[in-house]
C-alpha cells in the first residue's frame, strides 16, 4: 500500500512539473509570435522531396505571400515545411518554424529565421491557429490532416473567427471531398455550408490571391 502511494505521489509530482513546462511553451509563443502578424500557416508532408512539384509550389506560395506583405509559419521541419520557410526567408520575410520534438522526420530545417521549440502538439497547434490569418494545406499525411480538421472544427463550431482554409492540388484532395459529400453530408453529420469552410486550388498564384482578397490587414 505504501509502495502504491509512493508511485501515485511521484506521478502527481511529475504532472505538476509538466504544468510548468506547458506554461513555459505558451509564454514563449505568446511573447514571440505577435511580431510576425500578418502570417499564413502552411502545412504539408515532411516527406516531400525538394525536386517534387508540391515542394516547388509551397516555395512559390511562401515567396508570393512575403512579396504581398505576409509572413509565413510552418512546422519548421523538412519537406513542405522546409519549402515554406525557404521561400519566405529568401523573399526577405519572417519565416517562422514551430519545431516539434519527434523521434523521426522532424529535424529542423535551416531556413526558419524565427524558431520555437515544442514538446507538446496541442500547444503548437494553438500557435498555428492563434497567429495565422489563413491556412494553406498541401498534400500530407496524418499530421497534415490533423491540422486541417482542427481548423475546420474550430471554424465550424465558431470557436475561432473564420479565416481562409485553402487546399492545394485538387487531384489529391478530390477523393476526400467526394467522401464528405457522399458520406458525411448524406447521413447529415455535416451540413452543406460546412463544405464552404475550405476551398481547393491548383496553383500558388490562386492560393495567394484568395488570401489577398479575403484577409484584411
Amino acid at each position: 500500500m505504501r509502495e502504491r502511494q509512493f508511485v501515485v505521489d511521484e506521478l502527481t509530482l511529475k504532472d505538476s512539473w509538466r504544468m510548468f513546462r506547458i506554461l513555459a511553451e505558451f509564454v514563449d509563443g505568446f511573447e514571440v509570435l505577435p511580431e510576425v502578424y500578418p502570417a499564413v500557416s502552411i502545412f504539408g508532408s515532411a516527406r516531400t522531396k525538394p525536386q517534387s512539384r508540391h515542394y516547388k509550389i509551397a516555395y512559390q506560395i511562401a515567396r508570393l505571400l512575403v512579396e504581398n506583405g505576409f509572413n509565413v509559419i510552418s512546422g519548421g521541419g523538412p519537406g513542405i515545411m522546409e519549402a515554406a520557410n525557404k521561400g519566405a526567408a529568401e523573399a526577405g520575410g519572417k519565416s517562422v518554424g514551430l519545431h516539434i520534438h519527434l523521434p523521426s522526420e522532424q529535424e529542423p530545417n535551416p531556413y526558419a529565421n524565427i524558431r520555437l521549440e515544442f514538446r507538446y502538439f496541442f500547444i503548437r497547434k494553438v500557435m498555428f491557429i492563434k497567429y495565422a490569418v489563413a491556412y494553406i494545406i498541401l498534400p500530407g499525411g496524418f499530421g497534415t490532416m490533423d491540422e486541417l480538421f482542427e481548423a475546420l472544427t474550430l471554424i465550424q463550431t465558431r470557436r475561432i473567427k473564420p479565416f481562409p482554409v485553402i487546399l492545394v492540388d485538387e487531384k489529391f484532395w478530390c477523393g476526400m471531398v467526394e467522401w464528405m459529400r457522399n458520406t458525411l453530408l448524406k447521413i447529415k453529420t455535416i451540413s452543406e455550408k460546412d463544405l464552404d469552410i475550405f476551398c481547393i486550388v491548383d496553383t500558388a498564384e490562386e492560393a495567394v490571391d484568395i488570401v489577398k482578397k479575403t484577409v484584411i490587414v
